[in-house]
């Protein structure tokens, strides 16, 4: 079956969210490794709620860490390591989309990047890009980072009102395809999800 990670060029940008709809088009399984930050709920339950798949399709983290920051500091905080050598992707019967924590260069430990993981994987990436200011150079730079370990890139997933200057000229400068848009959803719901995944994307570009 097919597997793919997810990953973004920086934290807070709608990841999950496409995660979820990714998950929900392929009708596959969900997983996420590493979850740093509890309180405020984590982003398998988001992506129960916004897919309302069948719980054994939202697979246990590897690691649940309570402090909301970089994996590799929430782990210092409570007094454990994360062993990257650990993480492998889990046996599923359908597609597995596999979300990664904030950006590509996100620590695990204090000698791994989640980069340095998904190039272990060599799972194919999509790149979550919102279209606000900055992106184009967060997204040259993420590209950049994932290529130099050899990480095979799928796509730009971008996520916010559609800007086609940004948007043209990160496929353009970073030779990578345009997957779609996911706008910004003012009631976000498992139907408008699906809906707006609908208009944006071809699932047969995830095959």
């Amino acid at each position: 079956m097919s597997r793919f990670v997810v990953t973004g060029t920086n934290t807070d940008i709608g990841k999950t969210v496409f995660a979820a709809a990714l998950t929900r088009a392929l009708d596959g399984c969900y997983w996420k490794p590493v979850q740093a930050g509890l309180e405020d709920g984590t982003d398998a339950l988001r992506v129960a709620t916004l897919t309302c798949l069948p719980a054994d399709r939202i697979l246990p983290e590897a690691w649940r860490l309570g402090t909301p920051a970089s994996p590799h500091h929430a782990a210092d905080l409570e007094g454990v390591r994360i062993d990257a050598d650990a993480l492998i992707p889990p046996d599923c019967e359908r597609p597995l989309i596999i979300e990664g924590a904030g950006g590509a260069l996100v620590p695990l430990n204090h000698d791994v990047l989640f980069a340095d993981v998904f190039a272990r994987w060599g799972l194919p990436v999509v790149v979550c890009a919102s279209t606000a200011l900055g992106t184009i150079n967060h997204s040259l730079l993420t590209l950049e980072a994932l290529r130099s370990r050899g990480v095979p890139v799928l796509g730009v997933a971008f996520i916010g009102p559609a800007q086609e200057s940004s948007e043209a000229a990160i496929v353009r400068f970073g030779q990578v395809k345009r997957l779609g848009r996911l706008p910004w959803l003012e009631s976000l719901t498992p139907q408008t999800l699906e809906a707006a995944f609908a208009e944006g994307f071809d699932t047969r570009d995830f095959s």
